[in-house]
């Protein structure tokens, strides 16, 4: 039998290439709602410096203007650079909460607070919203896949991995304050601020994974945008159809 006998498997090499499609629309998607590396970087830098200054020289004045100052350089730099500064401005208001609770109590300890409670909240808010059929994950990511609300009622594949991946977010980050909560009242302001820092990014990092895992996993997103579109179009079509009659 030549080459040109044997049979070939289109369609499996078809589906071979939009499922590898399909994961690198998730990734860049996932990329860009989380913000990336430089998204990771401004999460960390802030804290690193506050309990970096911290453990030198144990001024809390000084180690909360110091990571203050740094998320409003990182605002300033994302400005210059004309990138969107969403991930940064989350991260100073972040910061500005913590060095206010730090400055009314006096405990160094208190800067990590709003960021810890703020964690809870949204370990209970991924965990509820699952609960009540719109996994918090899925708003977060319908706009980026441009099917908005469309996987509630028209992709149940999709709502059941955004559902797997909401509950991943929540347990991750709910197990992450199992550990901080009692660190924060038996652990020294160093030794906290420490741990704090070593946990910022592996669970987003796993958190991030799964999700990818669940939704390359999933049927594709439906383009409610290229739908609207065509709408539109076919609606123009008509009217200029009714228009020449």
């Amino acid at each position: 039998m030549t080459s040109l006998d044997k049979p070939t498997d289109h369609g499996s090499a078809d589906q071979a290439d939009q499922d590898a499609d399909s994961r690198a629309v998730t990734e860049a998607a996932l990329f860009e709602a989380f913000g990336g590396v430089r998204g990771m970087v401004e999460t960390v830098v802030p804290g690193l410096l506050f309990v970096t200054i911290f453990t030198i020289n144990k001024d809390l004045h000084m180690s909360a203007i110091a990571a203050l100052a740094v998320s409003l350089v990182l605002v300033v730099v994302r400005l210059v650079m004309k990138d969107t500064v969403k991930h940064a401005f989350s991260g100073v208001f972040g910061v500005a909460f913590g060095v206010v609770f730090a400055m009314m109590t006096g405990n160094a300890k208190d800067f990590y607070l709003p960021g810890m409670l703020y964690t809870l909240g949204l370990a209970l808010a991924y965990m509820i919203t699952t609960l009540a059929g719109v996994p918090l994950i899925g708003l977060i990511l319908g706009p980026v896949f441009k099917e908005n609300l469309s996987w509630r009622t028209r992709n149940p594949g999709r709502k059941k991995a955004y559902a797997k991946a909401s509950w991943a977010w929540g347990l991750i980050l709910l197990a992450k304050c199992a550990v901080l909560f009692p660190l924060y009242w038996w652990a020294d302001t160093t030794q906290f601020g420490w741990v704090l820092v070593a946990l910022k990014i592996p669970p987003f990092l796993l958190a991030v994974y799964l999700t990818w895992v669940f939704l390359a996993k999933a049927p594709p997103p439906i383009d409610v945008f290229a739908e609207m579109e065509a709408a539109e179009k076919a609606e123009e079509e008509r009217e200029r159809e009714r228009r020449s009659a």
